[in-house]
């Protein structure tokens, strides 16, 4: 996989998470747990530990999912940066200028992006349950769960993939094969017409 379509396959994924959960088993009992709105919108904050690196790389910013639509990931420190994945399409953004665009009907990897992002806003656990090994618990009012990828491309791009929550996604840490870990922890969730700004609308 291209080294910039990989970047963008793992922020999909944990846009995507941030708004239903992958497949956990129990799924059931998981799915009744999960708020499943046709908007919602929250802050991120990400730590990217690359291997060989002490220090790790800070990020935060703001996400949006809108059902049938797609998902909005804005990265606002250190640099501003926007990613909007749909059904067709992943566009990235600097400022006001699309600095790339990659398209489902041409890219066959962006096709296979999307399949995973939409089963996941979906809810379609047969469809996850054939790309990823998942294992996962529920007690009261949380969940945790593991995902591991069963085709060694998946596995290579994505790593494997713990999630954490109650009625949202709370954290997600991905684990990638090259020993770089990424954790990003969700807050400020925000659901309903008032979630999204002006501004996040108009790149819909």
């Amino acid at each position: 996989m291209k080294p910039n379509v990989k970047r963008i396959a793992l922020t999909l994924l944990l846009a995507a998470s941030s708004a239903m959960a992958a497949a956990p088993s129990p799924v059931a009992k998981i799915q009744a747990m999960l708020a499943k709105p046709k908007l919602m919108c929250g802050r991120f904050d990400q730590s990217k530990q690359l291997a060989g690196m002490k220090k790790p790389l800070a990020a935060n910013g703001r996400f949006c999912v809108v059902n049938g639509k797609g998902v909005l990931w804005r990265t606002l420190q250190p640099f501003p940066s926007t990613l909007r994945l749909t059904r067709d399409e992943i566009v990235n953004y600097q400022g006001d200028r699309v600095a790339m665009r990659l398209d489902a009907k041409t890219e066959p990897t962006v096709r296979m992006i999307n399949s995973v992002l939409f089963s996941l806003l979906a809810g379609d656990l047969g469809q996850l349950e054939t790309l990823f090994e998942v294992d996962g618990s529920a007690e009261a009012n949380s969940w945790n769960v593991a995902l591991k990828a069963r085709e060694p491309a998946l596995a290579k791009a994505v790593g494997a993939i713990k999630l954490e929550g109650g009625a949202y996604v709370k954290s997600i840490v991905m684990s990638e094969a090259s020993g770089d870990r990424t954790s990003i922890v969700f807050s400020a969730i925000q659901t309903g017409d008032g979630a999204m700004t002006a501004e996040e609308a108009a790149l819909f």
